[in-house]
Parts: structure tokens; sequence; C-alpha cells
């Protein structure tokens, strides 16, 4: 049995999300592009339509495995050069028509593409989910009045339902953001070395067409060799920006909690849930502090992303180990930060009579403002 090394791999992040990102999906979009781009040259004529409809074969029937793929990335130590020559050992004496005229990063940012659009997608819904848990939580405590507070200290009293109005206002916002970043970031690419489209023989806006138009995508409007990385680094600051909203959000909860003010409680599974090792009176707000964590973390990728904006000349290959790194991490973290916060919001103790003492002890100091006016 292998163990796994990094907590990403088993502990952060849904199996929806970790099958989107996982080396066999990986190979299978690749060889998806390689298929969409053979179609497209028999369809223009560059290549034999015989040709194309072989390679489409070996791609649809799933006659290539990344076991192969991995064991013949040893020998060329080019994963895309692999892939080529696992599907052409199954394409025959078509084989020599795989890959034509393309680049590697024709077939690596275009199935990088349809990645995040599965991705994105996914991040959507989960936010979508979340607003609407955060909403009806706020309906419902929109009646109950709780101390608001500035600087940590006793400020006025106000609906305890206005602070779920602030965070859903917030997450439309972040739903927003991230509709206008897909735009830019989930675009495919056929332009060949150096992005002149040289190798197509004059067809290559046609050919990129044909493809993007297969495989549902944008066509990026110009590249070098690469999609050029400021809307993918976009992206994940865009992530790294909802991710600190939602630790905006976790922690007024952790706070809440405290035993000195104890308004809130997250969901605890009494006789089953441990909260401490040595203390058994605890209960602590972990799945909030897991989202303040994580957010760290995200943070942390989206500097990495910006410093793969500045590449040499038409490209070079210091992104490459930086995303296959920082891509899967950044949205799998953002999906267990969605799905612990939904689960918290959704389940969240109120503690109306812990609101009503806090009230009370802070005395004639709520009306100051009033007095005042």
């Amino acid at each position: 049995m292998e163990v796994p090394v990094h907590p990403i791999e088993y502990r952060y992040g849904s199996e929806e999300m970790r099958k989107i990102f996982d080396i066999s999906t990986r190979y299978i979009l690749m060889a998806k592009v390689e298929a969409a781009l053979a179609r497209a040259e028999a369809k223009v004529g560059l290549i034999p339509e015989e040709a194309a409809k072989c390679i489409a074969e070996v791609v649809e029937n799933n006659k290539i495995s990344p076991e192969r793929v991995l064991e013949l990335e040893k020998v060329t130590q080019h994963e895309t050069m692999a892939l080529v020559l696992a599907i052409a050992e199954q394409a025959g004496p078509y084989g020599e028509y795989v890959h034509f005229g393309a680049t590697s990063n024709d077939i690596l940012d275009t199935a990088l593409a349809l990645q995040l659009k599965q991705a994105i997608s996914l991040v959507e819904r989960r936010l979508v989910s979340l607003t609407r848990a955060i909403i009806e939580k706020g309906r419902k405590t929109l009646d109950l009045v709780c101390l608001g507070r500035t600087h940590g200290m006793a400020a006025l009293p106000m609906p305890f339902g206005f602070k779920f109005a602030v965070w859903a206002w917030i997450m439309k916002n972040n739903i927003e953001r991230l509709n206008s970043v897909k735009s830019r970031a989930v675009r495919g690419k056929m332009s060949g070395a150096i992005g002149t489209m040289a190798s197509f023989y004059g067809k290559g806006r046609e050919i990129q067409s044909l493809v993007m138009q297969e495989l549902g995508l944008e066509e990026a409007e110009i590249s070098t060799q690469i999609v050029p990385r400021d809307s993918l680094s976009e992206l994940v600051v865009t992530l790294a920006l909802i991710s600190s909203t939602l630790e905006l959000i976790a922690n007024e909860i952790r706070n809440l909690q405290r035993t000195e003010i104890s308004e809130v409680e997250e969901p605890f599974r009494r006789r089953k849930q441990v909260g401490s090792s040595t203390m058994p009176h605890k209960r602590n707000p972990i799945r909030s502090e897991k989202v303040c964590g994580l957010a760290r973390i995200m943070r942390g990728l989206s500097i990495a992303a910006l410093e793969n904006i500045v590449l040499e000349h038409e490209r070079d290959l210091t992104n490459s180990s930086v995303e296959r790194i920082i891509i899967p991490e950044a949205f799998l973290i953002i999906d267990e930060q969605l799905r612990s916060l939904e689960y918290v919001i959704s389940n969240l103790v109120i503690k109306k009579e812990a609101m009503r003492r806090n009230l009370e002890n802070a005395a004639d100091l709520i009306m100051a403002e009033r007095v005042m006016l």
C-alpha cells in the first residue's frame, strides 16, 4: 500500500475535486486534446482522415494507460512526448500523425484549461451553496439582538442576522470575481513552438478554432509557446482572496465561541467527537481554525503564482514545476474551506442566553450613541 506524503492527498479537499487533478485525468485530457487536434487537421486536409479516426479511436477507447505514459517518461524525460509515444504505439502506421505540428504546451495548456473549467465550476457550486446557507441562517437570526463590537470592545446592539447579511454580500462579490477571471483564465491554444502557427502551413487559425470548438473552450487571442501567465496568476490570486474572506467569517465564529463571549458554538458530535485528549470539557472551533490556517497557505500560493508571470522570451520552464504544485493545492484547499465553512454555518449553535447576558453586562454603555444624539 502506498502511504500518502502530503496532507493534500488525503486530508483536504473532496474526492470530486481530487479526481479533476489526478494523474489519470491529466493524461485523459491531454489525449483528448491530441484527438481533437487530429480531427481538426484532417478536416483542413493537413493529415489523412483515416489517421484522425485511428488516433481518436485510440483515445476514446482508453487504449493508453497512465502507467505506460509514466514508464515512457522515464526514458524520454518529457511528459508530453511520453504521451505522444503511448498514443502512437496504439495507432500503428498512423502514429506519425499524432501531435502533428503541435508543441507540448499546445497540449498542456489546453488540457489545463479543461481542468480549470471543471474545477472552477465545482468551486462556483460550493460558493452558491455556502451563500444559501449564510442567507438561511441570517433570516433565522434577523430578530435576535446581540452586542456589536469594534476594536474588540462593546459598541452597540445589532441584529445577529446582520452579520450574515454582510457575509452574504461578500460571497456575492466572490461569485462575481470568480466568474470574471474565468473568462480570462480558461482558454486553450494551438499555436506551435513560439506562437506564430508556422508549423500548420497557413491553417493554424482554423485548426485552433476547430480544436477549441470541439473541446468547448475559448481561444487564447494570442500566445507564445504558452498562454501568458497573467490570467492564470489572477485566478490563483482570486482564489486566495476568496479564501481570505472565508477566513474572515471563520475567525468571527472562533472569536464568538471564546469562553468569555460564548455566543455561538461549532457543531459537536457528543459521545463521539473529542475536544481534547486531556481536557474533556473542551469544545474547540476546529473547523473554523482549519479554514483560517488554510487561508495562510493560499496567500502563500498567490505569491508563487505572481512569480510565474515573468518568463524569458517566448517561454521557459520555470513556471511548470510551480504550477504542478500550486494549481491542485489551491483548488483542493478552497474546496476544503468552502465545504467546512458551509457545514459550520448550517449547523451553528446560537446561544441566545449568552447574547442577552453580554448585552446586560455592557449595561448603559451600549446606549451611548443614542444618548449623545
